[in-house]
């Protein structure tokens, strides 16, 4: 853990400074963290080949899938939150080895993030200019069967983050739905989110 919370310090304070510059990062995942040091336990966040300005036109092909924040799905404007919703989801993988959002679609990976962290607002689905393409009228996620060329509902599979994350750290469960709010106004800024308890929690240092 007292490595979590290093790396995490040193993302956030990698995007503080991208965010501070007016540019998203728009592709943060894990092959995007490089491990300058291991014993010294230090990262740098690499590959700039998709950021852009806040104030550039921005397009909805933005961030590898599974690190995809919904606001880009929907279709919605986004800005820098984006890159704190991709972290979010690094951290849970960093911790349990596993993606946090599989999925084989946009349809799929929708329905894990209202799955595991709770339903779109109402808002942000009247609002996205994509919504139509995974939510019926009446708010029911869709997707068309790619053999049978039919429409089938999907019902996400109600769980929770500390399920997903079990290893009874509550200050880092908080931590991590803090970076995964679905509404990107409630999500944290870089700089907010150095602020959280969980990254001065003090751990058994690092024995070498």
């Amino acid at each position: 853990m007292p490595r979590l919370q290093s790396i995490t310090i040193q993302c956030l304070e990698a995007l503080q400074f991208l965010h501070g510059l007016g540019l998203i990062h728009c592709d943060l995942k894990p092959e995007n963290i490089l491990v300058k040091s291991y014993s010294r336990c230090e990262v740098k966040v690499i590959d700039l080949g998709s950021s852009c300005f806040e104030t550039d036109h921005l397009c909805s092909y933005v961030q590898s899938r599974s690190y995809r924040a919904p606001e880009v799905i929907l279709g919605l404007p986004y800005d820098k939150k984006i890159d704190i919703w991709s972290l979010g989801c690094i951290l849970a993988e960093l911790c349990t080895g596993n993606v946090l959002f599989q999925n084989d679609s946009p349809a799929t990976l929708l329905a894990r993030v209202i799955g595991i962290i709770s339903p779109i607002d109402q808002d942000m689905l009247a609002k996205g200019r994509d919504t139509y393409k995974y939510f019926t009228k009446n708010h029911m996620l869709y997707e068309r069967n790619q053999d049978t060329n039919r429409l089938e509902y999907l019902i996400p599979k109600k769980t929770t983050l500390r399920h997903r994350l079990p290893m009874g750290d509550q200050g880092f469960i908080d931590f991590v739905a803090h970076l995964l709010e679905i509404n990107p106004k409630k999500r944290p800024s870089a700089s907010k989110a150095l602020k959280h308890p969980w990254l001065s929690y003090p751990y058994e240092p690092i024995s070498s």
